[in-house]
């Protein structure tokens, strides 16, 4: 039992204050399940700091290629896993404004290696139009540029 007190003295007593940057911080509580803490110096209360999630740079620079090709939020969402409210926040971070494409609009295909080969193998598949290839894990999306029908 003294070594559980000393090792979560230890734990605990390593938190800085967030506002003053002491280390004179005790326990005040809990709060939403969480552990509340006080600074006696600054008498400032807070929480221990949530270490969230990071998601890997390259599936968001494959959120915003998509974004930009005029995938919409949900499509993308579908295709990379990631929520639509969380690429929305990547567009409004690195401020990604989308040129319009008024003649074009993007069909996406996922596609495993085998499926793709055929797929590309076809002429009709890729005559008159733009294709991107990238690959996501073990599969491979293919972004197709059609006319809208007028």
């Amino acid at each position: 039992m003294l070594n559980y007190y000393i090792f979560a003295k230890i734990v605990y007593m390593t938190n800085l204050c967030p506002k003053c940057k002491s280390e004179k911080v005790v326990k005040s509580g809990i709060i939403n399940e969480k552990q509340r803490f006080r600074c006696k110096d600054c008498n400032y209360y807070f929480t221990v700091k949530k270490l969230g999630k990071k998601i890997d740079d390259y599936y968001v620079t494959k959120a915003l290629q998509l974004y930009l090709e005029g995938l919409s939020f949900r499509e993308i969402e579908r295709i990379i896993g990631v929520s639509h409210v969380t690429i929305s926040s990547w567009i409004k971070k690195y401020n990604i404004t989308r040129p319009p494409h008024s003649d074009f609009h993007p069909v996406y295909k996922i596609l495993k290696q085998n499926e793709l080969i055929d797929y590309i193998s076809r002429e009709e598949n890729i005559k008159d139009s733009g294709l991107i290839i990238t690959q996501f894990a073990d599969k491979y999306m293919l972004i197709k540029w059609e006319r809208f029908k007028k």
